[in-house]
């Protein structure tokens, strides 16, 4: 039997509806990503997970972050902002996850260089590729055969 060496993929969701939230997770276990995930349902909850503040102390690194942009407490803007502002968190890829239909909030989120953008309800297909397509990107998500 061989081993593996890696890890999988960190994912944070920023999600207040938890319908949408059900929907990706699902989305992600189908297009069979290695990952982890975990779930943040407000922006200040968000932005102390990124921050590794309070409870969050221990917190993973994410790999991707999938954002929600109307959230409670904080809202997607603010969170990209403080994240595009802090050199150890701007690298980290963002896909914005929104049922906001106005260029102007399309406009407003790819000036902060999101990974892409998805307008609710998300194409369950179109968002499997998306994912299988960042998958490429990550060396963390590769699975090598361990050296004897």
């Amino acid at each position: 039997m061989s081993r593996t060496i890696g890890r999988p993929m960190e994912i944070l969701l920023v999600e207040d509806n938890l319908l949408d939230a059900n929907l990706t997770i699902h989305a992600l276990r189908r297009g069979g990503l290695r990952h982890r995930l975990t779930l943040i349902c407000d922006g200040q909850e968000a932005m102390e997970f990124l921050l590794q503040q309070g409870r969050f102390s221990l917190a993973p690194r994410p790999d991707l972050i999938l954002l929600d942009l109307q959230l409670p407490k904080k809202t997607g803007f603010e969170i990209l902002e403080t994240l595009k502002g802090n050199p150890l968190l701007s690298g980290i890829p963002v896909v914005v996850l929104t049922a906001a239909e106005d260029d102007a909030t399309r406009e407003r989120a790819e000036a902060f260089r999101v990974e892409h953008f998805l307008r609710k309800p998300v194409h369950f297909d179109r968002f499997l590729q998306m994912v299988k397509e960042l998958r490429h990107h990550w060396h963390h998500d590769l699975i090598l055969p361990a050296l004897d």
